[in-house]
């Protein structure tokens, strides 16, 4: 499918062309289905906009995105871009992500690259006017800005460490849990340098007391020393797997096939759902810290659908979005619309918890933080020790 629209204010795919390469790919229009079950009301709701939404998985609210459409007359498309930035830059430089999607929803610090390469564009935050909203520390994330221009609204923070079996393990605040012996076979990291290799830097700078200046930006020494220690690991018949995408990394918890795994805090949630017992370390070491930020894809811009991506931007940090997803993953947007919308709305959910949350992520920034950086100085290096690990 190759036609393009010439005769019209947009160049770009059409929304029938784009919807069926989204279908064929396996991903279901939330707008169409939501119409056809009779979900959307009202004026805004009868004829909703749609937007393609490229996130992490995480950030899906699911059925929950027809009540988002319904307040906000924004309708996602959303699909899961598995979180690994690689190829997620592969697809948005040489392959038809721009053609395919509107926003992306990526981890932090590949924005510079991003706007390197021409494929995403600025915002405009006078067009966000939730984006006041958001809290000053989050707004101050370095990577957010280029040259002066807004390319990362920081939708989503948190930070991670390791999920575990209080049943099994007892207390965990440690990473040495994943390196100890004791646990060989029984403890698991994602495969991905962006997650791993930071708690890997993390533990060998704070509990070996290695040379390690800063855990997020690997010099070529550093990264060669901490993967070195990761390849031995992995030879040593350490991890159980290398667990890649939300939905493994819940599996993983969910068949009880690891005691410990490196990973994300809505697994711990999932897991919890499924009546499982598993918690959430308070590392000594300290935190990953991260933000999943909201970017502007070209093709956006080529579709002529900005003003819509910059409607549903606002809809995120409204105070719905950031309610639902921290009752269902444990992840908080930064922003006090939250509580409010609770106290608006305390049947659907509760002001203590939503407060409980916020106050939960503020203590481990007050803490001892590294940042994520998902594109590095050396991130080549990055890739090719990766591979590395991957064959060993």
């Amino acid at each position: 499918m190759t036609g393009r629209i010439q005769n019209g204010s947009s160049a770009g795919w059409s929304n029938l062309q784009r919807r069926g390469l989204l279908k064929m790919a396996g991903v279901g229009s939330l707008a169409a289905a939501a119409g056809s079950l009779g979900f959307l009301k009202g004026a805004s709701a009868a004829d909703p906009k749609t937007i393609a939404f490229w996130g992490t998985g995480t950030l899906d609210i699911g059925a929950k995105w027809a009540e988002f459409t319904k307040q906000t007359g924004v309708a996602p498309e959303f699909t899961d871009n598995g979180n690994d930035l690689g190829p997620v830059i592969a697809r948005l430089a040489a392959g038809n992500a721009n053609d395919l999607f509107d926003i992306g929803g990526f981890q932090g610090g590949a924005e510079k690259e991003l706007a390197r390469q021409g494929v995403i564009i600025p915002w405009d935050v006078s067009k966000i006017a939730n984006y006041d909203s958001l809290w000053q520390w989050a707004r101050d994330i370095p990577y957010l800005k280029q040259d002066g221009k807004q390319y990362g609204i920081p939708t989503v923070v948190n930070a991670d460490s390791i999920i575990y079996r209080p049943d099994k393990l007892g207390k965990v605040d440690s990473y040495g849990v994943i390196f100890d012996p004791k646990l060989k076979g029984r403890v698991a990291m994602e495969d991905a340098w962006i997650n791993s290799a930071i708690f890997a830097a993390i533990y060998l700078k704070e509990a070996e007391n290695k040379p390690i200046k800063d855990p997020g930006n690997l010099s070529e020494s550093e990264l060669g020393l901490v993967m070195e220690f990761l390849i031995k690991h992995k030879k040593d018949g350490q991890f159980r797997t290398f667990w890649n995408g939300w939905e493994q990394g819940v599996q993983l918890v969910a068949n009880e096939e690891v005691d410990a795994m490196t990973g994300w805090e809505p697994i711990v949630y999932e897991g919890r759902k499924r009546g499982l017992k598993v918690d959430y370390a308070a590392p000594v070491e300290g935190y990953e810290g991260w933000a999943n930020n909201t970017v502007l894809l070209k093709g956006a811009g080529e579709r002529g659908v900005t003003d819509i991506a910059h409607q549903f931007v606002n809809g995120l940090l409204g105070g719905f979005y950031g309610c639902e997803l921290g009752q269902a993953r444990g992840y908080l947007v930064p922003t006090d619309n939250n509580l409010a919308y609770a106290k608006a709305h305390p049947d659907e959910y509760k002001p203590d918890a939503v407060a409980a949350l916020a106050d939960h992520v503020k203590a481990k920034f007050a803490g001892k933080v590294f940042w994520q950086n998902a594109r590095p100085d050396n991130f080549q290096l990055y890739e090719e020790w990766w591979q590395k690990l991957r064959n060993a």
